[in-house]
């Protein structure tokens, strides 16, 4: 029976920038963590063993850091609210005439501290909704997929984006080496003596992949007139900028349609200047990913729960931008949990992954584990035989 083929990577992105769309749409606690659970779910079940599918647990890490340092600036320097539950009062630093407006310490408001956390809960959901597209699509195959327009830049976009996970990689082999030597692989300081070697591994594995696209000729164009190249750039630059203009419009808070309508306008300019530039690429595709039914239910899915989540934050905002001054918990609002609940459709259309099986119940186990790490003071170790 064949294996059914892997998923296009370009579905995966797809979704998970619907995700973060998502995300950066709502101040809602509860739907930013149902928005976690849904892309750590769904990252769970269909990852692979590849090296950069182990990178979603730091991207975790990073949001989680996100969030402390958001708390303490909120801390620290203090927040636009007004301060009616004071929570502590912290030494004040005084500052000079020329910084009115700004302070260092002074009180500490549960009212500033919640805006806080809702905001940079938002940050850090939304950067981890980004990070899962990173464990989930291959970049090689992104690549592949990136139309001929776009190709040099890809090639630039690709090694960047395998930098991070190889730089994980790198982190759980090194601290797995130091494990079995018996060394602590936790605390500053072996963060310290493992960051050197990670560094150095991550930037030479991503310059070996740059040399490798390189010499099997990528970035080569085919000659082309003068005029359809500045067309096809005129056309790209603006078309791109039209869809970044539109796409600010949609998310932004305001409720008119100008984004829409420029949304439009830019797709089609940037579609037409891909089709031109196409004609400059000479490279062939060796077995092309296609795109087919499960790639669109994976990538509508994650856009549909972008699209849902703007629709209820112009009908329902205060169930999406809880208040906080006064403080109140926040509640969860059935209809966009159930819209954000679509985002689990890759869980059960993408394709299982293809794994390494694991050896379970072997009987053997234990003694081949005896074998490669021998007791001391053994009979076998000695050379004795009985």
């Amino acid at each position: 029976m064949a294996r059914r083929p892997a998923l296009h990577a370009g579905a995966w992105w797809l979704w998970a920038l619907g995700l973060a769309a998502a995300a950066s749409r709502t101040t809602n606690p509860l739907l930013l963590l149902l928005l976690l659970a849904v892309a750590g779910y769904v990252v769970a079940v269909r990852r692979t063993d590849a090296p950069w599918a182990f990178s979603f647990a730091a991207y975790v890490r990073f949001g989680a850091l996100v969030l402390a340092i958001r708390l303490v600036f909120a801390t620290l320097l203090g927040s636009p609210l007004p301060s009616v539950t004071v929570l502590f009062t912290l030494p004040e630093v005084p500052l000079p005439e020329w910084a009115q407006g700004v302070r260092i310490g002074g009180p500490v408001a549960a009212e500033g501290l919640l805006f806080a956390l809702y905001e940079g809960l938002k940050l850090a959901v939304l950067l981890i909704c980004v990070g899962s597209a990173n464990s989930l699509a291959n970049p090689a195959r992104l690549l592949r997929s990136l139309p001929g327009a776009l190709y040099e830049a890809g090639v630039a976009v690709v090694v960047a984006m395998t930098f991070a996970p190889h730089l994980v990689a790198d982190v759980q082999r090194l601290r797995t080496a130091r494990r079995l030597r018996g060394r602590n692989d936790r605390g500053a300081r072996s963060v310290l003596q493992v960051a050197l070697p990670v560094l150095e591994g991550a930037l030479e594995r991503s310059l070996a992949l740059a040399a490798a696209m390189d010499t099997r000729g990528y970035g080569r164009a085919a000659p082309v007139p003068a005029a359809v190249r500045h067309t096809t750039s005129v056309l790209v630059l603006g078309g791109l900028l039209g869809v970044c203009l539109g796409t600010y419009g949609l998310l932004a808070d305001q409720r008119d349609l100008f984004g829409l309508p420029v949304l439009a306008v830019g797709l089609a300019a940037a579609t037409a200047g891909l089709a031109l530039g196409g004609r400059r690429a000479v490279r062939t595709r060796y077995r092309p990913d296609p795109w087919g039914v499960r790639e669109w239910l994976v990538s509508g899915s994650g856009l549909a729960v972008a699209g849902l989540l703007i629709w209820a934050g112009r009908h329902q905002p205060d169930a999406l931008h809880p208040q906080t001054v006064p403080v109140t918990a926040p509640s969860l609002p059935l209809l966009p949990a159930a819209f954000v609940l679509l985002g689990l459709v890759p869980a059960v259309a993408a394709p299982a992954p293809a794994r390494a099986p694991r050896p379970h119940g072997d009987p053997d186990r234990g003694a081949r584990r005896a074998t490669r790490h021998p007791v001391p003071g053994n009979d076998s170790e000695k050379g004795h035989r009985p």
